[in-house]
Parts: C-alpha cells; structure tokens; sequence
C-alpha cells in the first residue's frame, strides 16, 4: 500500500459550482449589455456611412414628405438578390431608410430566382407579365412595386433607378476585345435616381386619384402604342410612373376638351390643325389649361397652326432648326448642357439632354407688353457656336430650344382651370421611344410635368447622386496570382499557424 499522498482534486464540487454561477454572470452581463444597446438603437436610431457609395441618408424634402404620409405601404423588391450589377443592395439600404423614416412603410423582398413559388404569387398578384394571364410574355425580373389598400399599385423597372452613359472602351480595359475592328463601347452607370423615385411614388400612392393627361391624335402625331424608334411608348410610360394617367383625345367634330383634363400633350403634329381644334385649344389655355408643347423640325415645312397662339403667350418658334458642330455626334444630334439654373431643369446640369434637330424657341421682344403678360423663361440652350441649318448669313449664336410659360393670378380673378402653363420643346425625336434613353432625356419628362401639374414637392431638393465606379485591372498573370493567394496561401497560412500551435501545445 503506497504512503504517496493523493494530489487534491482540480475541479472539487465547490470549484465546479463557483466557475458555472461565474459563466452564469457574465453570460447574464453580456445579455443585459445586448439588450441595452437594442433598446437606445431603437430609442435614438442614427446611421453611420462609411463610404460614399453606401451613404443612403435622406434629403429634408424627402423626410418632410414622409413625415405627412399615414397610409400603409408596402415596397416589394422584386430581385435577383446575388445578381452583383443590379444595384439591388443599393435598393435594399434606400428601402430601410425609408421605413426607418415612416413606420408605415414595409419592405418585402422577393427573389424571383432562388424562390419562384413567391415570385409567382407576386405576378399573379400584379399581373406582372409572365404570369398565368400572359404565358407567352417574356417574364418579369428587377421590378420595384410600391402598393398601398385602396390605391392602384405603381410598378417600375429597377433599370429607371440608374442613370447609364455610352462610353468608350480603352485598351487597357479587361472587357476590350482585340479583336474588334470598331468602336467599342459600353454602359456605364453615372447616376442613382433611387432617392428622387422613391418619394415620387410613395407620394403618388398617398393620392387618391391620378392626375389626367390627355395626347391629342389625329393630326400626323406619333402614338402612344407605338413601340418604334419615333413612337411615344416610353414617354407614355414616363408619365405613368409620375402617377400620371394619360389616354388619347381626338377633337374633331363637336368634342369639347375634357373637363378632367389636367394637361394637354401634343406631340409633334405634322399637319394644320383644324380651326375649331386651334380654337379649343386657345380656350383650354385661357381657362388656365395646362399645354406640353413638342414640336418637330418636319413643322417647319408643315405648320401646325399653333404657333399664333403660343406668339400670343410670348413664345416665338422659329422656322428653322439649329445646328451645334462642336457638341453633335451625328451631325443632327445636340448635347444640351446650357440650363436655366434658377427653373425646374436646373437639377439636369449634372447629365445632358441630346436633342435632334431642335427648333429655337425664343422668348417674345414685346414692344407694348400687355397689362399682365405671361412670365416666360427660357430654359435649355445651345452653345455660342450654334448654326441655324437653313441660313448661312446667320453668324454663330447661343439659341434657346425649351421655354416654359406661367400666368400669373390676378387678383380677384380665377380661371376654371388654375394658372395657365406651358412648356415648349423644340424637338420630338429627344422623347421618341430611342432617344429617350440618352443623358437627361428621361428625366426631363418627369421635371417638365411635375413643374406643369404644380408639384412643388416633386421638383427641388431631391438629387440623383453620382455612382463612382471601380474597376479593378487585372493582367492575366496578375489574376492566376490573385487566385493562387486567395485559394492556396491564406487558407494553407491558416493550416500551417494551426499545425505549428499544435506542435508547441504537444510539446
């Protein structure tokens, strides 16, 4: 029997019991400390940005608009959630800082690939195209759906969200093809629009009815359903997403304008109006009507009959179109990039409008103005260098393409319809289903008709904001490199430290 002393026991019951009610505090401290934090990030909820590109803070014009909203609404983002170039993390952040915004606001994301079942109860649900009404349609994908009870839902393209520029490829870029002869160009994101649509929609569905455009037809005018490259399907569309209903008017005959009327569109007519259409039209806009005025350089040839009538409210469309050399890529095409800074289009100075052919449209030089003229601004120009196509005499000059009008109120007067206004465009092509893509284009038709339909809260203070883009440029060599470090010597780093501890331990 050995006289060795037993050495005493390392975890005793007593030792055993200090060491789990000791792990039982600080389990306790660290749950307290977690519930602390929860509780003042919902009391006093502030966001911090790191980068630039992540900073989704809104503008006061957005927050006071979403302060006055009390309907319950749902933003459905309807997304490929790992498609890396849709912006769709981008969308995410801007969607919760709205509802942080705006208790009523909710957020639903569906990912149309990862999770078809939801995917196919939204389409059924929106009547998205691909659903069980139209099999045959190519299917939905990257759609942004505002909903609120009682409201029509308001569906848009996430590709609005991003304004895109053509650029050239250089040689240097990992996507230029040596091979390629041409030009070679691609896409590039310049701006996120994300801010400026959201509250847009969201405060369209706080309204109970949309406003009502009408698109006269029947005069050589390009038509809403035409999907061409001159049709107006786009624009048309543009208008929607401004909660904006728009139908085609004819007024031959005896029609009279619709009372319902809250703007008047009139898209390049290539043909004379009919004097009692001239004559509506002129009553319409003395009522207070709301005119958006797009003209065409085939009127130079075919008038439309209302040039007298906007001569009458102070604006002269010239027999001509302009030319501008040293800012065209066709020869036919302007880059706009002169705005009015102190008018509804000065937000359009960070991008660029590119008209074709554009008529000047120029402000009346009355000599005896009448007891209350209109205010008429001219808001887009050409550079100093522009031509007129049709006259060589002309020396270069600075012409006006877009004008707006306002009537002002007099007083103790008021007119059926309210303040007149118009907006005058000197080209059609710029808002055809092609060319409506380009620089500002787009825009231009939601600031045009906010600023005609007077709402304010649609106009200023909400910017798009500028995407910078990096691109990483990688040699082939480089890449294998960059593969071997990624796949090879950081996890076999991991493997060797974890190798050399087990060494020392065992030792």
């Amino acid at each position: 029997m050995s006289d060795t002393p037993k050495s005493p026991r390392s975890f005793s019951p007593a030792n055993r019991l200090k060491i789990g009610f000791d792990k039982l505090v600080r389990t306790g401290l660290v749950l307290a400390v977690a519930v602390m934090l929860n509780y003042l990030g919902t009391q006093f909820s502030h966001r911090f940005y790191l980068s630039s590109q992540t900073n989704v803070g809104l503008s006061s014009q957005s927050l006071t608009i979403l302060h006055s909203l009390t309907n319950r609404m749902t933003v459905t983002l309807y997304y490929d959630t790992h498609d890396q170039n849709n912006f769709y993390s981008t969308l995410l952040a801007l969607a919760n800082t709205y509802a942080e915004a705006n208790k009523n606001i909710f957020i639903h994301t569906v990912d149309y690939v990862s999770n078809p079942g939801d995917a196919a109860k939204v389409k059924e649900q929106y009547h998205l195209p691909g659903d069980a009404q139209s099999p045959n349609s190519p299917p939905a994908k990257d759609l942004i759906i505002f909903d609120s009870p009682g409201r029509v839902p308001i569906v848009i393209p996430g590709a609005a969200i991003v304004q895109f520029q053509t650029v050239q490829i250089a040689k240097n870029d990992p996507d230029f093809d040596p091979s390629e002869q041409k030009m070679q160009l691609r896409k590039k994101p310049v701006l996120f629009n994300g801010e400026a649509m959201f509250t847009a929609k969201l405060l369209a569905l706080a309204k109970s009815e949309p406003f009502k455009a009408y698109f006269l037809k029947g005069d050589g005018e390009s038509s809403l359903s035409d999907s061409g490259n001159f049709g107006f399907t786009q624009f048309g569309l543009q208008l929607a997403q401004n909660f904006i209903y728009v139908q085609n008017l004819e007024l031959a005959g005896n029609k009279s304008m619709p009372a319902d009327c809250n703007l008047l569109i009139i898209a390049a007519p290539t043909t004379m109006l009919a004097p009692t259409d001239l004559q509506k039209i002129d009553q319409y806009l003395a009522e207070g009507g709301k005119l958006f005025m797009i003209f065409n350089y085939q009127s130079i040839e075919h008038p439309s009959g209302l040039e007298p009538i906007l001569q009458k409210w102070g604006v002269n469309v010239l027999n001509d179109y302009v030319k501008d050399p040293d800012f065209s890529i066709t020869g036919d095409d302007i880059k706009i990039r002169n705005f009015n800074l102190k008018s509804f289009v000065a937000p359009l100075t960070e991008l660029s409008l590119q008209i074709v052919r554009p008529l000047p449209i120029t402000k009346v030089d009355w000599q005896n103005p009448p007891a209350n003229p209109p205010e008429v601004t001219e808001l887009a120009f050409t550079s100093d260098g522009a031509l007129l196509a049709h006259d060589s005499v002309a020396a270069p000059h600075r012409y006006p393409v877009i004008a707006s009008v306002e009537q002002k109120p007099v007083a103790g007067a008021a007119n059926p319809r309210g303040n007149t206004r118009i907006v005058v465009v000197g080209d059609s092509v710029f808002l055809g289903n092609y060319y409506i893509q380009g620089g500002g284009n787009r825009d231009f038709v939601s600031y045009a008709a906010n600023w005609l339909l007077d709402r304010q809260e649609l106009l200023g203070g909400i910017s798009s904001r500028s995407i910078t883009e990096y691109r990483l440029q990688l040699t082939r060599k480089q890449g294998q490199q960059l593969n071997w470090l990624l796949l090879g010597a950081l996890p076999g780093s991991v493997l060797l430290l974890g190798w050399f501890v087990w060494l020392v331990r065992r030792k």
